[in-house]
């Protein structure tokens, strides 16, 4: 659930998700958790299923924005939100520092979260050029032929319908000599020098125009047109993206649209976060820098640069990590609990939980789903998606259910759905297509990661609660049963070993077939909780080959790198405290703050590997649960 209200931590975290977290995992063989992206590891970063079906992806948006119009009734988010899950519901239990921890408010504005990928290489990506690399900078054929046939008062007013600055649906270009060779020159000129738009010929009152207008539709979604391109030069444009308050697959969709291209043209290594600013590479097939940074006249809240061209793609999981820079305003802690909490975060780090957003919102977390599945109960996996539930959801959903739970007529629930490409929608088209006894077949239209996610958030789940067990038995220190990897494969510590290892040393598995678990009490404690689950612990491979769990190994604590922090003192709310790579570009100078000042903040940067949690990092400064239930609460006493 995306909001823009701000988040009041009272010692505590942030509503919206950690920016590189994984949706499922590779389950084939066990490993330590930290290579995949948000989606998985297949390589693939938009399922099939969206790259199919965007016109009707168009028009499901245009009747949920119809829809929400009307919802103007029922329960606060505030209410609904009582019913959603805490910390203690899915194991968030410890902390590693015993500083006091303080209050303040996270992502008042979305430039107070700022994130940098750090690519394969360990490198932090910025942008810091717009220039074309120097064999594009030659004038294409194109180019010359529209000198000659646009006038600069057509090329204006064709920028402004672009920009969406011309209030008329098109404009109309009078072809004055009427010849093929001069319409074909209006066409590709058009289209060359205005991304985005598309063209054609119409006849009125027996003069040729040629009619330029927003791409839409499957129009817009057309294969490219072939361009030559230089058998010298990598098939894959690599350039940096950077956007603000807008998740990576919607900025796609985006770049997709304007380019005239599929989504499937983009790679990129991870997903990031919606109300954030954020910096990252994306490769794009056969498209070349000059069309792409054409894009940065087009597009508000986005800027491409540092263009160069390989012969690969990217791959979801080849990022090593993300870097942050973030903003905590108004904060109530004294320098000294400050200088305490960023310290332990340092030196000792924290708890590598996994945070709240891996769990869903609502009363029906996404574990229990995935417990369903390992225990084969269909029936209640069916009825833990479509029952009716309290909890933050749209009105058409709420309604949708309310069907389902008085007619157990999938047709009828679907009628209530907007928008069918959701999980509930998918999983009734499912049951409308195949019926209620072939739930496993009607599950499936489910796309795969989404499938998984439930499965994985049942193993972190598991995770979570053994890992706060292990903390609270044995404290911060390596001891004789725990684990720890050589060579990607784990080991059992002797007491002789123990002593020579850190508690940043120690992994934990997540249960599966392929994994070993602690020798001490733990370890019995992962089967009884199991057991307790109607789970055999040795026996994780399930009837259906994709839901079989491998299983993997995660590190216990996790110690940031690269740590450093600031309290600044401000006056205006408004003004924003970090300085961003487009305004160093644009040459704006840094922010100037006062030595006092109204109101304090802590800005912190601090490095992550992948998949880890900024805000488990950010819980352990602060000290409070940051689980959109308890941040809700906050929030509402804060704006009262």
């Amino acid at each position: 659930m995306e909001t823009s209200e701000p988040t009041v931590l009272s010692p505590g975290g942030e509503k919206r998700a950690c920016p590189e977290e994984e949706l499922a995992h590779p389950i084939k063989r066990p490993r330590i958790q930290g290579k995949e992206g948000k989606n998985g590891g297949s390589g693939s970063q938009l399922s099939l299923d969206l790259e199919e079906n965007d016109r009707e992806e168009d028009e499901e948006k245009e009747l949920v924005e119809g829809v929400e119009e009307e919802e103007g009734d029922g329960e606060t988010f505030a209410d609904m939100m009582k019913h959603g899950l805490t910390e203690q519901d899915v194991g968030i239990l410890k902390f590693v520092s015993d500083h006091e921890g303080f209050s303040g408010i996270l992502k008042e504005r979305y430039s107070d979260f700022v994130v940098h990928e750090i690519n394969k290489d360990g490198k932090v990506v910025w942008l810091n050029d717009l220039t074309i690399p120097a064999e594009e900078q030659e004038v294409p054929q194109t180019e010359s032929e529209e000198v000659q046939v646009l006038t600069e008062e057509q090329k204006k007013q064709l920028e402004e319908l672009q920009l969406f600055k011309n209030k008329e649906a098109s404009m109309l270009i009078e072809v004055m000599e009427d010849t093929k060779e001069r319409r074909t020159q209006l066409h590709k000129a058009v289209k060359t020098m205005f991304p985005g738009l598309e063209t054609k010929t119409e006849e009125r009152d027996g003069r040729k125009f040629i009619v330029a207008y927003h791409a839409a539709g499957k129009t817009a979604l057309a294969a490219p047109r072939k361009h030559s391109w230089p058998k010298s030069r990598g098939s894959f444009c690599h350039c940096v993206l950077y956007k603000e308050n807008k998740d990576t697959m919607d900025a796609i969709n985006v770049l997709s649209k304007f380019l005239r291209v599929r989504p499937n043209v983009f790679s990129y290594m991870g997903t990031k976060d919606k109300r954030a600013i954020t910096v990252q590479e994306i490769a794009v097939l056969r498209i070349s820098a000059e069309r792409i940074a054409h894009l940065n006249k087009c597009l508000i809240n986005f800027k491409l640069g540092n263009f160069s061209y390989k012969k690969h793609p990217l791959k979801l999981g080849e990022l090593q990590g993300n870097h942050f820079t973030v903003v905590i305003r108004n904060i109530s802690g004294t320098d000294e609990q400050v200088l305490q909490a960023m310290t332990s975060l340092r030196d000792t780090g924290f708890i590598n939980y996994y945070g709240m957003q891996r769990f869903g919102t609502t009363a029906v977390p996404t574990y229990q789903v995935g417990r369903a599945i390992l225990q084969n109960n269909w029936t209640e996996v069916m009825d833990l998606i479509l029952k009716p539930r309290p909890g933050a959801e749209k009105g058409y959903l709420v309604r949708c259910r309310e069907e389902w739970a008085r007619s157990q007529d999938p047709e009828e629930a679907l009628k209530k759905l907007p928008v069918k490409r959701c999980v509930e929608g998918q999983l009734l088209r499912g049951l409308a297509k195949y019926g209620k006894k072939n739930i496993v077949t009607a599950f499936g239209l489910i796309p795969r990661n989404n499938r998984l996610m439930y499965i994985h958030s049942y193993q972190s789940y598991v995770w979570n609660t053994m890992v706060s067990r292990r903390v609270q038995d044995f404290g911060l220190k390596a001891v004789k049963g725990d684990l720890m990897l050589r060579g990607g494969t784990a080991h059992v510590l002797s007491e002789e070993e123990a002593v020579k290892h850190t508690i940043h040393d120690v992994v934990m598995p997540l249960p599966g077939f392929d994994v070993i678990y602690p020798t001490h009490h733990i370890g019995q404690a992962y089967k009884d909780m199991l057991a307790s689950n109607d789970l055999d612990i040795n026996n994780m491979r399930h009837k259906i080959r994709d839901y079989s769990l491998a299983g993997a190994y995660r590190r216990i604590l996790i110690r940031p790198r690269d740590v450093s922090w600031e309290v600044i003192h401000y006056d205006d709310p408004r003004i924003p405290l970090v300085h961003t790579d487009v305004e160093k570009l644009e040459g704006k100078p840094p922010p100037v703050f006062p030595k006092e000042g109204k109101y304090r903040a802590l800005r912190m940067e601090f490095s992550l590997p992948s998949s880890t949690y900024a805000t488990m990092a950010i819980r352990e400064v602060l000290k409070m649960d940051t689980s959109i239930k308890n941040q809700t609460q906050l929030n509402t006493t804060w704006l009262n």
